[in-house]
């Protein structure tokens, strides 16, 4: 039990801390970029301000091992919305250098969404609430 928990510890820093470096920058550039991005696709631009809830705020939880299932969740909305602002529905095409188009965001996608299904273990503020 204990590496599966040191296991769950390192993805959530993984996928947390990487994460948590997007909402910085979002922090101290603003979020012009992204509203236009959902102007553009017909979405209202108050949207935007979701990006600090999905990359900062939930980025936050998931480090200190809080709610980490509901963080994941909405990361994984968060990448969602950003694969549609990008790229709509054309999903399957290549990237300038032959990787997946939307390959960057899945890296995001697919360890919250373990995250989700797995908890975030045992090593986090869960331990000193008794919530694992």
């Amino acid at each position: 039990m204990v590496t599966q928990d040191l296991g769950k510890l390192i993805l959530r820093l993984c996928v947390g801390g990487l994460m948590l470096f997007h909402g910085i920058f979002k922090l101290q550039y603003g979020i012009d970029g992204v509203s236009g991005l959902l102007e553009s696709k017909g979405l209202p631009t108050f949207m935007a301000y979701g990006v600090y809830v999905g990359e900062v705020l939930a980025p936050l939880l998931i480090l200190i091992g809080y709610q980490v299932r509901i963080a994941a969740l909405v990361e994984i909305f968060t990448m969602l919305v950003a694969i549609y602002s990008l790229f709509g529905f054309s999903i399957f095409g290549l990237d300038d250098t032959g990787g997946w188009i939307i390959e960057h965001q899945l890296l995001y996608i697919l360890p919250c969404l373990a995250l989700f299904f797995m908890g975030g273990g045992r090593y986090g503020i869960g331990l000193f609430l008794k919530k694992y």
